[in-house]
Formats: structure tokens, C-alpha cells, sequence
């Protein structure tokens, strides 16, 4: 049979016949909640989902009402929860290994992956362990890097070495960072690999842009407006961006510092820059709208495992002023689309604020070019690399429907 007789669809029949993994998905965060690795894992979910995998999502329950929801390849499975401390908004999942042992000896999982490293995720650990099913993990957080920013400092070494051993415990780490997986081998993490984040660039986008909001902060059009997005709170490094604001204002520039977000540093931050606007949470189109009113994005964050927000503002048309480490460290350009500091030069992120606010013709500039690095990262493509890690974790070989459209099409 020749190609030119074959049936189109007939082949796309047997090239989607990639089997239908049933995946079971531990974490002890999920939207509504707001935080990276709840907005990420979602999006991620999602894709796993069109590509007509079974998903089991298992969560602490968020509130004593809720259901469990059960959809066409999609269910979720409710465990135990508190609150954690310093962050009531989110639950830490509690022990449920026999729960575990009991849901997956009656429907066996082909895979789990566990994206977060609590108490839900180690019984999940141990729970997969137990019944030999293969396991992956994702490492989303530096929970040893905060450490120093909660006054338990010493901390930082039994947290690190805990998530060595729980990251080993699993066939593959997931990482969104080239430095993140050297930082991780060199303190001897294995099977360690990077997958990308992706981006909603439908949503953060330049046509999200809205005079009206920019007006309700007092900003006009020659007022450079700074948006600071994430959660306020002491491992944001929040203090270098107010430095950095201030250093922006000496210089007689009509400057505007927007902070999007909440956290237990708001009223203190308030009280030492109560011409700053607070926006609070947002979500959804009033957050994409919040990144494309702004003209400059500023993280000053050092803790991030990749730090969604700055991939965001990029798709949204705004310039990143960071450090040189996570998401910034990939996706920035400096002088090109962004500027990057060393991430030990908190006086040169300072200065360098100083200059764009006397050259804004610098930032409008970057601004022109800030989409293009990201309009790639779609999140059809990171879930099939993620899909291709499950089917080669899994075992699947991929030979029956590599033969068969082989055997069609020539």
C-alpha cells in the first residue's frame, strides 16, 4: 500500500493509540487555592486529561461541605487536612497510607505522581512502595530555602536531606530549571530531570492592557508603574524591592508600585509604603489585566523553584527585573528583554531599577520584546513531555502503534 492510497484518519486512528494511562496525582494543594504549584498542577492535570489519560487527583479536603468530584476520566479521591502554619489559606495534608493501600489495591494505578513532599505525599510514597507501583515526584518548592526567612534557620539541613530521601525514593524528580536540577545533583538528588512550565498566553497578554485600571492606581501614561506579584511575605525579599522603589523615586520619575497578592507581610509593608497600591488576590482575567496595565515586573524573590509570575508577566508584554536564578535565569535576556542581577548583588538590582526609572525608554523597549520568549511554552507541550515520562516510567514501550502506522503508510 502506498502513502498516497492511505486513509488520513485511519492513521491518526493508530497513532493516538498511545494507551490510556490511569494516573493517580498526590498533592496538598489545588485551586481554588492561589500558589504556583496549585495553578500549575491544574493546567497540567488538564492536559493529561485531553490526552485521554484517567486521572485520579488526591487532595486534602479544602472544606468540610465539599464533595469529591467524579467526571469522565477524571475523579478525585478526599483525604484529611490542616491547615499549615503561617499559610491558614492552604491545608497540609494528614497520614493516609492505609487509605492509599486500600483505594490502589482496588484500582490498581498504572503511576503515581506526587507533586508535593507533606505528610500526604510520604504516605502516598510509602503506600506505592508498598504495592510496587512506580512512582514519580515533582520538586516544586524550596521548603529548606524558606527555612532561614522563619527564624529556623538550622532547619535547613534535616529538611534538605529529608527531600533527598523522598526524591530518591521515586524513578524520576521533575524540575522546571536547568539550575534547579544542578543544584539538586550537586547535593545528590538522582533521576533528575528538566520539564519546562508552560503559559496561558492566551490569558497574560498585552491586549489585557486597560487605561481605566492604570487610572484607578493614579498612573498616567508617563507613569512607570511597577507590579510586584506573589505572595507578600518575608522569602519574596521584599525588602529589596522597596529599596529599589525608592531608589526609583529620588531620581524625580513618576513612579507607581502595585503589589498583587496577600500574605502576612501586607500591613507591614503598608505602613512603610502607604503610597504603594495593594491590590490584593486576583484571579484570572483581573490578574492578566493587573500584569498588562503595568509597564516594568519586579521579583526579587531568591527562593523560588521557578516562580510562575515571571513567565506570566513576559506573556503579558512586561520587562522582568530579577535575579539571575529560577524562571528569570531561563527565560530573561538581560538588556534584551529584562534585566538580571548575581543573586548576591541586592545593590545592583537597586541601581539598576534607579536607571530604568531615568531611562524609560529602556523598558518600553524590552517591553516590545518580552512576549516572544515565552509564546512557546503552550501547556499542550509540557503535558506531553510529562506524558512521556509516565509512559516510559510506566513501562509502555510504544512499539505496537509505532509498527502499525509504519506497517500504513508504507
Amino acid at each position: 500500500m502506498s502513502s498516497a492510497d492511505t486513509d488520513p484518519i485511519l492513521v491518526e486512528e493508530f497513532l493516538a493509540a498511545r494507551p490510556s494511562l490511569r494516573l493517580s496525582v498526590v498533592t496538598e494543594t489545588w485551586p481554588p487555592e492561589i500558589n504556583g504549584v496549585a495553578l500549575t498542577l491544574s493546567r497540567l492535570v488538564q492536559g493529561l486529561c485531553a490526552r485521554n489519560h484517567q486521572v485520579q487527583l488526591i487532595r486534602p479536603r479544602q472544606a468540610r461541605t465539599e464533595e469529591a468530584r467524579s467526571d469522565p476520566g477524571f475523579e478525585e479521591l478526599l483525604m484529611r487536612g490542616m491547615p499549615i502554619p503561617r499559610y491558614p489559606e492552604l491545608k497540609l495534608g494528614l497520614p493516609g497510607k492505609g487509605a492509599l493501600v486500600r483505594a490502589w489495591t482496588l484500582h490498581r494505578p498504572d503511576l503515581v505522581h506526587i507533586a508535593t513532599e507533606g505528610p500526604l505525599g510520604w504516605s502516598a510514597l510509602q503506600a506505592a512502595r508498598r504495592l510496587r507501583l512506580p512512582v514519580t515526584s515533582d520538586f516544586r518548592t524550596n521548603f529548606h530555602a524558606y527555612s532561614q526567612h522563619y527564624g529556623v534557620g538550622w532547619l535547613k539541613t534535616p529538611i534538605a536531606a529529608y527531600l533527598r530521601k523522598f526524591h530518591n525514593l521515586t524513578r524520576c524528580t521533575m524540575v522546571p530549571t536547568q539550575a534547579l536540577r544542578a543544584e539538586l545533583q550537586a547535593i545528590g538528588f538522582q533521576n533528575v530531570q528538566v520539564v519546562a512550565r508552560g503559559v496561558d498566553t492566551q490569558l497574560f497578554s498585552p491586549a489585557r492592557r486597560s487605561a481605566a485600571l492604570r487610572s484607578s492606581w493614579g498612573a498616567t501614561d508617563d507613569t512607570l508603574v511597577i507590579v510586584v506579584v506573589g505572595r507578600l511575605a518575608p522569602e519574596k525579599n521584599p525588602d529589596v524591592t522597596l529599596r529599589a522603589y525608592e531608589a526609583m523615586r529620588a531620581g524625580g520619575t513618576a513612579v507607581r508600585l502595585v503589589f498583587v497578592g496577600d500574605g502576612p507581610q501586607r500591613a507591614a509593608l503598608q505602613q512603610r509604603c502607604p503610597d504603594a497600591v495593594f491590590a490584593g488576590m486576583r484571579r484570572g482575567e483581573d490578574l492578566a489585566a493587573h500584569f498588562a496595565s503595568a509597564d516594568l515586573f519586579a521579583f526579587a524573590s531568591l527562593t523560588e523553584t521557578f516562580g510562575n509570575v515571571t513567565i506570566e508577566a513576559l506573556a503579558s508584554g512586561l520587562p522582568v527585573l530579577a535575579f539571575d536564578t529560577a524562571a528569570a535565569g531561563d527565560w530573561v535576556r538581560h538588556g534584551h528583554n529584562g534585566w538580571l542581577l548575581p543573586v548576591d548583588d541586592a545593590d545592583g538590582f537597586v541601581q539598576q531599577a534607579a536607571l530604568l526609572a531615568r531611562e524609560p525608554a529602556l523598558v518600553r523597549s524590552a517591553a516590545a520584546r518580552a512576549r516572544s520568549q515565552v509564546a512557546q511554552l503552550d501547556w499542550q507541550q509540557i503535558a506531553q513531555q510529562v506524558e512521556d515520562i509516565f509512559l516510559r516510567t510506566s513501562g509502555w514501550q510504544g512499539g505496537g502503534a509505532d509498527v502499525l502506522r509504519h506497517s500504513l503508510v508504507t
